[in-house]
């Protein structure tokens, strides 16, 4: 373990057979424990994973991107993680990063850490971010700054590490099994008032690289509307969120 800090990274998986390898194998060495969650994939994620050695858990129906990250949760607190990684095993987020996110935690700078894509808009576009997507996060971003009085590049990354106690502590069991899942998580972090910090990520997207479509991308984005308005409500009436 990294100066006793079991760090445990969990890869919420959906047809993930053609980047799961590649992500494994950058991940750093310091990392004690890999789970995977693989969510009904239909192609070999789940006979690739257990060639790989991973602890595997498997929903036998699809039950959705947000129930998948609540199985992630479950599972690394039981296997005892001080400290949990999410990463997209679609390989879209470098894995080497995990190092420098887990290493912020355990030198208790923040509690929680994300890996932002939006450094600039020259190197998200370059990197094959869809301009609609970019405009998008852009957009959800700002609101949800102004809301919550935080001041992150980017609330829609799909690389977030955790202090335990803050996923012991935040009521995420409830959260929705869709996307807002990641919108809900962060807003219910601040209002806990735990401390968030962000280190820049490449901007990676490619064919085997999953991406939601454009319908599913305006429903997630209303959805977070909707969250960032929930919270301000709560937040002005002092009521718990």
């Amino acid at each position: 373990m990294y100066q006793s800090q079991k760090i445990i990274v969990v890869l919420p998986a959906y047809n993930a057979v053609r980047t799961l390898k590649k992500t494994v194998q950058d991940l750093p060495a310091m990392v004690d424990e890999i789970i995977l969650v693989d969510d009904a994939s239909n192609d070999q994620t789940v006979e690739l994973a257990q060639q790989l050695g991973l602890f595997i858990a498997v929903h036998q129906q699809n039950a959705g991107y947000g129930a998948n990250q609540k199985t992630c949760y479950t599972l690394a607190l039981e296997h005892g993680a001080d400290i949990i990684v999410m990463i997209h095993p679609d390989y879209q987020y470098d894995p080497k990063l995990v190092k420098y996110l887990s290493e912020f935690i355990i030198d208790d700078y923040f509690d929680v850490m994300l890996g932002s894509r939006i450094r600039s808009r020259r190197e998200a576009l370059a990197g094959g971010m869809p301009l609609y997507k970019y405009l998008a996060n852009r957009f959800l971003t700002i609101f949800e700054n102004l809301i919550s009085g935080q001041n992150l590049s980017e609330w829609h990354t799909g690389l977030r590490a955790y202090r335990r106690q803050v996923l012991e502590t935040i009521n995420w069991s409830q959260n929705s099994d869709d996307f807002v899942f990641d919108s809900q998580v962060l807003f219910q972090i601040i209002a806990q008032g735990y401390r968030l910090g962000e280190i820049p990520v490449p901007v990676r997207y490619f064919p085997e690289a999953s991406s939601i479509n454009f319908r599913r991308s305006l429903k997630y984005g209303l959805e977070t509307l909707g969250v960032a308005c929930q919270y301000l409500v709560s937040s002005k009436k002092n009521l718990k969120f």
